[in-house]
C-alpha cells in the first residue's frame, strides 16, 4: 500500500466515524419532530369539541343577551309611562291639592287661634270675678 491509500484509507475512515457521530443527533431530533407531531396532531383533535362548546356557549349567550336587551326596552317604555303619568297628576291635580292643603291648614290654624282666644278671655274673666 502507498502513502496515498493509507492517507484515503484513514480519510475515510474518519469520515465514518465523522458520519456515526452526526447520525445520532439527527435520529433524537427525527423522534423529537415525531413527538411534536403527535402532540399536535392530538392538540389538534382535542380542539375540536373545545371550539363546539364555545360555540354553543357563545349562542346561548347571544340568545340571554336578547332577552336581557328586550326587558330593558320594556324596563324603558315603564319608566316613560310613569314620568308621563306623574307629570299629568301634577299639572292636574297637584294645583288644587296644593291649593285644598293650603286652605285646610288656614282654616286649622284660625280654628286653634279662636279656641285659644276663648280659652284666653275664659280664665281673665275667672280671675276678675275672684
Amino acid at each position: 500500500m502507498t502513502a496515498g491509500q493509507i492517507a484515503a484509507v484513514i480519510a475515510a475512515g474518519a469520515f465514518v466515524v465523522l458520519v456515526v457521530l452526526l447520525a445520532v443527533p439527527l435520529i433524537k431530533l427525527g423522534r423529537t419532530l415525531d413527538e411534536a407531531t403527535i402532540a399536535i396532531r392530538k392538540a389538534h383533535e382535542g380542539s375540536a369539541p373545545l371550539l363546539d362548546g364555545a360555540n354553543t356557549t357563545i349562542t346561548q349567550v347571544n340568545t340571554q343577551l336578547e332577552r336581557v336587551d328586550g326587558i330593558t326596552m320594556n324596563a324603558r317604555a315603564v319608566t316613560g309611562n310613569v314620568s308621563a303619568l306623574t307629570s299629568l297628576f301634577t299639572a292636574t291635580m297637584g294645583g288644587p291639592l296644593v291649593k285644598t292643603a293650603a286652605f285646610s291648614y288656614g282654616v286649622s290654624k284660625a280654628i286653634k287661634a279662636r279656641r285659644a282666644a276663648k280659652e284666653g278671655s275664659g280664665k281673665s274673666s275667672k280671675r276678675r270675678s275672684r
